[in-house]
């Protein structure tokens, strides 16, 4: 009987499929780290035009925001203005009414009354003055209230006092009570009438 050693050829084959395995392992380590290289390199991508379109943005952001204040710089520029021209329009308006005021009570301050004082606040104004009567000082405030101009007559105080202590004896015989009354009355400075201006006239009674 003839015996063959196979035992060289077996070694030879377990050495090339052992080179075989390594040569595989190599190469996949070869294709993991290109992979991983290649990833590396697009997420690098991804990343850089991230970060340049983040710039751009910060810029344009930026830009905005200098926009937006120079923006309200105008508006309150604008508010100023808008302010200032308000205040010019309402001194415009405003000139007219002393003529209006001192027409309405020129014309209608009944004959027994006599006016000693006028105080204007705001749209309010504070009537002072004497009286022959309470029903005077009504009639007065009636008449007032009929004006396109005024409105509201407020009656604040009345009290009966010796006609001598009137610096004016006009229409007062000597120890005569007379009604010294204080009033206020609003102006309504209806629009019409202050785009006109009237010509003044003195204060006095009828």
């Amino acid at each position: 009987m003839i015996r063959i050693n196979l035992l060289p050829h077996r070694e030879e084959k377990r050495k090339i499929r052992r080179q075989q395995f390594w040569a595989t392992v190599m190469i996949m380590l070869v294709i993991a780290v290109v992979i991983d290289f290649l990833a590396h390199m697009v997420n690098q991508g991804y990343i850089d035009s991230q970060e340049q379109r983040n710039r751009i943005f910060t810029g344009e952001i930026a830009k905005l925001d200098n926009e937006i204040a120079e923006i309200r710089e105008l508006r309150t520029k604008i508010n100023d203005l808008l302010a200032r021209k308000k205040v010019i329009e309402d001194l415009q308006g405003d000139r007219s009414v002393p003529v209006h005021l001192f027409n309405e009570l020129w014309a209608k301050v009944p004959a027994g009354v006599y006016l000693a004082s006028i105080k204007q606040t705001g749209n309010v104004v504070a009537l002072g003055g004497y009286a022959q009567s309470n029903a005077k000082v009504s009639f007065l405030m009636r008449a007032l209230d009929e004006s396109p101009f005024l409105e509201n007559a407020k009656l604040i105080k009345t009290e009966a006092v010796a006609a001598t202590d009137l610096k004016s004896g006009r229409g007062a015989a000597s120890g005569r009570a007379v009604i010294a009354f204080t009033l206020e009355i609003s102006i309504e400075r209806p629009a019409d009438d202050l785009a006109e201006v009237a010509d003044a006239a003195p204060v006095g009674g009828k």
